[in-house]
């Protein structure tokens, strides 16, 4: 048995380090904000003050987990992705850090203009955090994309995915580019903050919400462009991993070439998808309230979907050129 576990046990060891530790403090928060959720009744915009915790805690395990997992992989400029990851592991814990003080503190940590000395220091903390974070995303992604890291499917998945990670992080520098204006709201106790952004389109923040997420269900709402793009590559990823699975299974996809086509076709329709949600949220639109425009260009975006993955396996399926072999006699 301990020679059967010797694989697993080394690809755990190879693991990044740095990122699993940033995996287990999120997990400890997740716990924590899970707590707070039921033991603080504060609200901040009529949403639970540990409720942004959480999503943040949830998002950062996921992701560190993806990206611990794809630096095991050989790949090019192993020593650049490890010292890139090990700064987005450590940025990523001391903004995470900065929503929770800021959550326990009753108040907001996006976006918060407060005047006094505390906030300056933690919204200077917050601003450059986020600068490396993003650094540390893009050159990642630089050093990835063009590179071949695994096979055809697994290539073109890390490629969609980074790309629609860095997509996701511009959408979400779309917000304060989008609404400058300083507006005012009320903290967890009722004190009146300036903040220099709202990410809702056509309604003010706040008000009714999805459950969990509390995306707007009033009015549009750049959050969601935000996390479609930011969680991209795990979603390539499950993708890349069901046309695998069925590879043994289906005759029309044994054929590596016909799976990273398909794989191309799902990135193009994801990415279409992340335009989709954008131009909804951009036209202060619910994504739950879709009017006819958007369930127009959904359709169109399913039908080209659909036609591009039959003719992908139409052409996978298609018998060869015949060789003709003459006979002498």
């Amino acid at each position: 048995m301990p020679a059967v576990l010797e694989p697993a046990r080394t690809a755990v060891r190879r693991l990044h380090r740095p990122l699993l530790l940033m995996v287990a403090s999120m997990a400890l928060l997740l716990v924590v904000s899970a707590v707070g959720m039921v033991a603080d009744d504060r609200v901040l915009l009529g949403a639970p003050v540990w409720g942004k915790p959480l999503k943040f805690a949830v998002s950062f395990i996921v992701y560190g987990l993806t990206l611990a997992w794809l630096l095991t992989l050989p790949h090019r400029a192993s020593r650049w992705t490890w010292w890139m990851a090990t700064l987005l592991a450590v940025t990523g814990m001391l903004d995470v850090g900065v929503v929770v003080v800021q959550a326990a503190r009753g108040t907001f940590s996006h976006f918060n203009q407060a005047d006094d000395p505390f906030n300056n220091v933690i919204q200077l903390i917050f601003g450059v955090g986020v600068q490396l974070l993003m650094l540390a995303n893009f050159v990642l992604a630089g050093l990835l994309i063009f590179q071949r890291v695994g096979d055809r499917v697994l290539t073109w998945a890390i490629r969609g995915g980074l790309t629609f990670v860095i997509a996701g992080i511009g959408l979400g520098l779309l917000i304060p580019v989008r609404s400058s204006e300083v507006w005012t709201a009320k903290d967890a106790a009722g004190h009146a903050i300036p903040l220099a952004a709202q990410h809702n389109v056509g309604v003010p923040d706040g008000g009714p919400g999805l459950p969990l997420t509390g995306w707007s269900t009033v009015g549009g709402d750049l959050r969601i462009p935000h996390f479609v793009g930011l969680h991209g590559l795990q979603v390539m990823l499950v993708v890349a991993l069901v046309l695998g699975f069925l590879a043994s299974r289906v005759t029309l996809l044994r054929d590596e070439r016909t799976r990273a086509r398909l794989m191309i076709v799902a990135a193009a329709a994801y990415a279409g998808l992340i335009v989709l949600v954008t131009w909804q949220a951009l036209r202060g639109q619910a994504l739950i309230h879709p009017d006819g425009q958007t369930l127009g260009a959904l359709a169109l975006l399913m039908a080209a979907t659909t036609a591009a993955s039959w003719a992908v396996l139409a052409a996978g399926g298609s018998p060869g050129p015949r060789r003709v072999v003459r006979s002498v006699t």
